[in-house]
């Protein structure tokens, strides 16, 4: 950003391992969030799902999944809105600090005994408040310094560290609390996290976050604000007289909702890439790039889509098909979604490692993305054995899902990195931002597209539902890897 010199200029050199103390402020903020947001994701399926007598709403599982997925859908398609609102509007830390407000007043409903209304309301607020602040508070970390420091990579590192320890400690938390006193009680402690997280924010952000993320890049003029929040209004009206009419008639159902987001999963990010490719801005090289591009976020789309039902499917089965009493000692369910960012925070140095020590002799970015799939495909594959072996009557080793999870993280950290680094590369210039967005939205495509496969499992078909996906999933994998070279060829020199 044009004010970065200066943002850096007006900030300490040192103070926070090395680094302006401003990082202090986002790693604790993003911390909190990440706390709050993990840990209420860790009970909520079980939370929908079990009966009224027990402490949940007695939803249907398939409708509880199908939701599920939405609702992580739609949190990846609000950052979209989060900065356009930062780039337009109201600047970084503005828009930071009034996403962990609305995030915090979503758990705070759900604190609250209520209905499946309430449930709803508490999305809405998470969706449009994690919108906000996730794609803005990694901008203000890149605003805390120059483009030539040195230590800015590092502290992008230390920042994700952050992220994934508060995605580490929330379900082990929260979801202890919540299985084993109380569902509101354990979203509570969410709430609370966010409080934290918006004091810290709060009582650091002047005295350590000097101008980074105050400015707004590119504000409004007075005649775009009035055509903008007039065309606003009027969406608004048209979606509330909508519900009003088709909500009661039952027009309007879960089904139907889920359906029309797992369709814009997929019509989004096709106009995004039709858009950008038939634009008069977009040079031949880069519609070129455009192309390579295009295989590898199919790829993407199909890791995420096996990587996000780890909260869903494998949620659900190590709540039902896992044996959690070991040795005199009695697990959680939703402990285990703490193995996916406890994997990362050990293995993400040790691939970073790996990838300096191959040099020029490390995989193309299209073969790494091929590994991911391999590794995704795996990881629902080795849930087959338990079912082959002993049926799907019987409880299953925990290890079995230590295993799966610890596989996907092998084809996370081949794909997701790899996959932020290539988008930044391969992007059109004059499409540079909203092609992060539309990396970002091959997570929203793939929860969008799971919405309507999780209602096929059960333990009746968890051998071919395990087996089909995983097996496409390695298949699209091999595929990938034999015509990497062809798609190396239309990146034209980026490797």
């Amino acid at each position: 950003m044009k004010n970065s010199n200066q943002n850096f200029q007006s900030i300490p050199q040192k103070g926070f391992f090395g680094h302006p103390k401003g990082l202090f402020t986002l790693f604790f903020t993003e911390f909190w969030e990440r706390f709050s947001y993990y840990g209420m994701r860790a009970i909520l399926l079980f939370y929908m799902y079990y009966e009224l007598s027990d402490g949940g709403l007695g939803m249907d599982k398939g409708t509880a999944m199908s939701i599920m997925a939405i609702y992580g859908s739609l949190v990846y398609m609000s950052g979209i809105i989060g900065g356009w609102i930062s780039d337009r509007l109201l600047g970084g830390t503005r828009t930071v600090f009034y996403g962990g407000v609305l995030i915090m007043f979503g758990h705070i409903v759900l604190a609250f005994p209520g209905s499946i209304t309430g449930l709803f309301i508490s999305m809405a607020l998470i969706v449009l408040g994690t919108g906000l602040l996730k794609p803005n508070v990694s901008n203000v970390v890149g605003d805390l310094y120059s483009k030539e420091d040195p230590r800015r990579d590092s502290g992008f590192s230390i920042f994700y560290m952050g992220i994934n320890l508060g995605a580490l400690i929330a379900p082990l938390i929260v979801g202890t609390v919540g299985q084993e006193y109380n569902f509101h009680l354990g979203f509570s402690l969410a709430a609370i996290g966010m409080f934290l997280g918006l004091i810290v924010f709060m009582f650091t952000k002047g005295k350590y976050l000097g101008s980074a993320g105050s400015t707004v890049p590119n504000p409004l003029t007075k005649s775009e604000r009035k055509t903008v929040f007039t065309r606003f209004g009027i969406g608004a009206i048209i979606i509330i007289i909508i519900g009003a009419i088709t909500i009661p008639t039952g027009i309007m159902t879960i089904n139907v909702f889920t359906m029309i987001i797992s369709i814009l999963g997929i019509i989004i990010p096709t106009a995004y890439f039709i858009v950008m490719y038939r634009s008069k801005k977009t040079t031949e090289v880069e519609r070129s790039r455009l192309l390579a591009y295009i295989p590898m976020f199919i790829a993407a789309i199909m890791f995420w889509a096996i990587q996000e039902q780890g909260s869903i499917i494998l949620a659900l089965y190590a709540n039902e098909r896992t044996e959690l009493s070991l040795a005199g000692f009695d697990l959680r369910s939703s402990w285990f979604q703490s193995l996916n960012p406890l994997f990362i925070v050990f293995l993400a140095p040790v691939f970073a490692w790996l990838w300096i020590k191959l040099g020029k002799t490390q995989p193309s970015t299209p073969k790494k993305f091929s590994l991911g799939l391999l590794f995704a495909g795996l990881s629902f594959i080795v849930m087959i054995l338990p079912a082959a072996i002993n049926g799907t009557d019987t409880l299953v080793n925990p290890l079995w899902l230590v295993l799966s999870f610890f596989l996907v993280v092998l084809g996370e950290l081949c794909l997701s990195p790899v996959g932020l680094s290539a988008t930044t590369k391969l992007a059109p210039a004059a499409f540079s931002a909203q092609t992060m967005s539309l990396w970002f939205l091959s997570n929203a495509s793939a929860q969008a597209i799971n919405a309507q496969i999780v209602k096929l499992y059960s333990p009746d078909t968890e051998i071919i539902y395990f087996g089909v996906i995983g097996g496409i999933s390695i298949l699209l994998g091999l595929i990938l890897f034999a015509t990497s070279k062809k798609i190396h060829t239309f990146m034209r020199g980026i490797n």
